[in-house]
């Protein structure tokens, strides 16, 4: 919060000079003498009562301008309590605008605890509101910033009493001069002019009091140099001491021109003004051009004061059209709707921007510095506001983005070690198109989580091209081995034994299952051929097809690769759930026949069920025989790695 002094209304030399110079303090015994020089003067009662009828101000301290804006709570409390250290006179302008600001900051943090009490569901009208620590440290402090200037202001009223009272008893001293009559002319004059020092020696009276102090002061000067009729040469030495005074009081005057700062000339002026008011008068030739002199200095000074608070009311309302300007612009920038990160941080490089400004412009009209600065502040306390919000939201999605990345890597890395390279190919593929849906992370782990989901793919795809390079090399060297086998089955001479031909069959069928992959073009014709010779094999020896299909599950089982304990285990999985099913649709089946009546139409559909029934019961057979085949094959494998341990 900005806070400017108030300029204090310039007083003008006018009441000085409208009075006339002052009386003598010395005057001629001779009645015609003291006739003449009064009349080329006024009275000291009324050359003085002119001067004190419009009582100068009171005096101002200068106090330092100071910016307290940029502070906190915590901050004004202690510039408040480096002030105390001052004295209680010279800090008001200082304490009332720590004051000003805290009373805003404080007004800013009591509104988020009351917004928060209400967020909380608490009842608006059951709130109470508290100031905390630092409030109550400030508030503290400041109560006793003002019991001390209650005080300092009490002492000096009273300070202004006494000096009352002490004038008082001095005029009383004087009435009882002028009433002695025993008295000499000498003695009498050095105790006047001691009476005038102690005079001039004590300080302010109230302001009430002064004008008719005055008037009886002066007064009883009358009555003394009337009653003493001091002779001319003694008024005339008296006059030349004033006149030496007042010259120097007009060099005093010429010299504050020159003087920088405004406040301290003028204030350096009423003491003049003041002490000119205490020196008796001087030779009536000189009274004119020294009282000139005096208000030609004065005026100056006044004149420079007038132009200084001109010039600063100008520089307050150009000062006030620059901040309104930087508050257009601040509304301006407000109604942009920032997207990405890039347009929220120059946003706020915008806003600080303006506030450096601001900072650089001085100080606006009192009366409206409060509004403006609120409205100002406001607009970039929303922007920081929402900003916050932006990025709280931003951060909360960047983090559930990471994690989703973080779960496909961890997904392709698993891939990239497998070799089931067509289903897993489609699942990595699958993965970077997941990765595209997901947004953004945050930038220090962009890179990094990329650079892990990237190797991984990059790991499985060098690992599939290089197989497919080796296999690639090798099918034209399957596709010869396989086209030898073939001929030499279809060259094969039989026996006539059958159990013979079945081991020779099952050979050939084994020795075809261990070559490798062929060329793509040539696969299907070769499968082709090797199956129906195979199968014109097993009709001339009158071979069924459930013993084709226990060889070739044999066959099969002979050239399980990889993992053997786990596909023994799916197998046996499988085939029991198989026959499982089929048992149950046996008995399904059984016991629906068991409700058809007899007739033409019931025996067709007894007939169907039958087959059904037929067909079931001989794959329930197959079915058994693979599992005792997977059983007998397992543990001849079991025997034989017992004997290899031995």
């Amino acid at each position: 919060m900005e806070e400017e002094n108030t300029p204090m209304q310039p007083e003008s030399t006018e009441e000085l000079h409208n009075q006339a110079p002052e009386a003598t303090t010395a005057q001629s015994t001779a009645e015609a003498e003291t006739t003449a020089e009064t009349t080329a003067e006024p009275t000291p009662a009324e050359s003085e009562a002119t001067a004190e009828q419009t009582p100068a101000e009171p005096e101002a301290t200068e106090e330092p301008s100071v910016d307290y804006t940029h502070l906190d709570r915590e901050g004004l409390l202690a510039a408040l309590q480096e002030l105390m250290g001052e004295e209680i006179q010279a800090i008001k302008g200082r304490a009332t605008s720590l004051r000003t600001r805290f009373n805003e900051l404080n007004r800013e943090v009591q509104k988020a605890a009351f917004d928060a009490f209400l967020a909380n569901g608490g009842n608006k009208d059951d709130y109470q509101p508290l100031n905390d620590n630092v409030a109550e440290a400030f508030y503290n402090l400041y109560d006793k910033y003002r019991e001390r200037r209650q005080q300092f202001l009490a002492d000096l009223e009273a300070q202004k009493q006494k000096n009352l009272q002490a004038k008082q008893a001095l005029i009383e001293e004087l009435r009882t001069l002028i009433d002695s009559e025993e008295e000499q002319v000498r003695s009498a004059l050095d105790k006047f002019n001691a009476i005038q020092d102690r005079w001039k020696a004590i300080g302010d009276v109230p302001r009430e009091n002064m004008n008719d102090l005055w008037q009886n002061y002066h007064f009883q000067i009358e009555q003394f140099f009337s009653k003493l009729k001091i002779n001319r040469e003694l008024r005339e030495l008296d006059q030349k001491h004033n006149l030496e005074q007042k010259i120097t009081l007009c060099e005093k005057a010429e010299e504050l021109i020159m003087e920088s700062s405004i406040t301290k000339a003028f204030k350096e002026l009423q003491d003049l003004r003041a002490r000119w008011k205490e020196i008796g008068p001087v030779p009536a030739e000189q009274n004119e051009e020294i009282w000139q002199r005096f208000c030609n200095a004065a005026n100056q000074i006044d004149e420079r004061r007038k132009e200084y608070y001109e010039q600063r009311k100008e520089e307050l309302d150009n000062n006030l059209l620059a901040k309104q300007a930087l508050i257009e612009k601040a509304e301006a920038l407000a109604a942009q709707q920032p997207q990405s990160t890039k347009e929220w941080n120059d946003l706020t490089a915008a806003y600080d921007e303006l506030l450096k400004v601001w900072k650089t412009i001085g100080p606006v009209p009192r009366e409206v510095n409060e509004e403006i600065w609120t409205k100002f502040k406001g607009i970039i306390d929303r922007h920081y506001s929402e900003k916050k919000e932006h990025f709280s939201t931003l951060r909360d999605e960047q983090e559930s983005n990471y994690q989703k990345k973080i779960e496909l890597c961890l997904k392709a890395e698993a891939i990239a070690q497998r070799e089931d390279w067509k289903k897993a190919t489609d699942e990595l593929l699958q993965l970077q198109q997941e990765w595209k849906q997901i947004g953004a992370t945050s930038r220090k782990v962009s890179e990094k989580v990329w650079q892990r989901f990237r190797g991984a793919c990059d790991t499985f795809f060098a690992k599939k091209g290089e197989f497919f390079k080796e296999r690639r090399t090798s099918e034209s060297e399957n596709l010869a081995k396989k086209e030898a086998i073939l001929a030499e089955l279809k060259a094969h001479q039989w026996s006539d034994s059958r159990e013979e031909n079945l081991e020779a069959i099952k050979d050939f069928q084994r020795r075809w299952a261990e070559v490798g992959f062929v060329p793509m073009a040539q696969k299907e014709r070769l499968q082709q051929d090797f199956r129906g010779e195979i199968n014109r094999i097993f009709e001339q020896f009158k071979i069924s097809a459930r013993e084709a299909e226990e060889t070739a599950y044999r066959e099969r089982l002979r050239n399980v690769a990889g993992d053997a304990k786990r596909f023994v285990s799916d197998e046996r999985h499988e085939l029991q759930e198989k026959m499982e099913k089929l048992r149950n649709d046996l008995n399904l089946w059984e016991n629906n026949l068991g409700f058809l009546a007899s007739s033409k139409q019931a025996d067709l559909l007894k007939q169907e069920f039958e087959k059904k029934m037929q067909s079931a019961r001989g794959q329930l057979a197959l079915l058994q025989a693979k599992l005792r085949i997977l059983n007998e094959t397992e543990k001849q494998a079991a025997e034989a790695q017992k004997k290899e341990q031995e």
